[in-house]
């Protein structure tokens, strides 16, 4: 009989940063869903909104921590505290990412500093203390949670666009030192999804349909669950050949 792909993660331990809302929160439940324990990486801990309550329906366990990506301390501490509870960490996903707009020749110190802490700095300490579990561990993936914006230019998003393109290529930085280890790094790249954080700019009519349009093949805004089932199978043993990639769920935004 041929092998054929696995696509479950029972047994795994996955911690998913700004987990509270939005893709963190589905990207949460499928890896439940697909049979992982999920550590909750918050950044107030008290706002997870009953998603561990969520989990644990699932039939998998669920563990809320305090992780505000742009400290440190509190990065190295939720990796300890999920080593600690679960007694191994098999997937991070790095989601957590900032975007304020503004005009190139109007951005601000204060913006392009936290834009880089958040989406850049956090990202890459975050899998910096991952890795050190998984490098021990001998096994692990990390998937990063970049953009479209980091292959295509959005007008009063040039700092975030550029966070992006850096995420892209950090990927693959990675990607390549790690993978002696059996370490995975990839990336998924997602177009404008129906979240929170995208409701106040797609609640105007003409910048909805100007990004409907934008989306050239299929015309619509994504969902959430469809974000979250490219991470499920970039985190399963189905993609264990994949390293160093960005992964568009982009509708054909850039495909023209």
């Amino acid at each position: 009989m041929p092998k054929f792909p696995q696509f479950d993660l029972n047994g795994k331990v996955a911690l998913i940063t700004a987990s509270a809302r939005g893709i963190g929160r589905a990207i949460s439940l499928a890896l439940a869903h697909a049979g992982a324990d999920v550590a909750l990486g918050l950044r107030d801990i008290n706002s997870h909104g009953g998603l561990p309550r969520e989990i644990e329906a699932l039939g998998r366990r669920a563990l809320p921590l305090q992780m505000d990506v742009t400290s440190i301390g509190q990065i190295f501490r939720a990796i300890d505290d999920t080593v600690a509870h679960f007694g191994r960490l098999d997937i991070l996903v790095n989601n957590a990412g900032i975007a304020p707009g503004n005009l190139a020749e109007d951005v601000r110190e204060e913006d392009f500093d936290a834009t880089l802490a958040v989406n850049l700095k956090g990202t890459f300490f975050t899998s910096q203390a991952a890795g050190r579990v998984m490098i021990r561990q001998k096994s692990g993936t990390i998937i990063n949670v970049s953009s479209q914006a980091g292959f295509a230019a959005l007008p009063t998003e040039s700092i975030y666009c550029a966070t992006k393109a850096a995420i892209n290529h950090l990927t693959r930085c990675l990607a390549v030192e790690w993978g002696k280890h059996n370490i995975t790094v990839n990336a998924v790249a997602p177009t404008f999804i129906e979240t929170p954080g995208t409701d106040e700019c797609l609640s105007d009519p003409a910048f909805r349909d100007d990004v409907v349009e934008r989306i050239a093949a299929l015309h619509r805004i994504g969902q959430p669950m469809e974000v979250a089932g490219a991470v499920v199978f970039l985190a399963s043993p189905a993609a264990s050949l994949i390293t160093g990639h960005t992964m568009l769920i982009d509708g054909g935004w850039t495909a023209r």
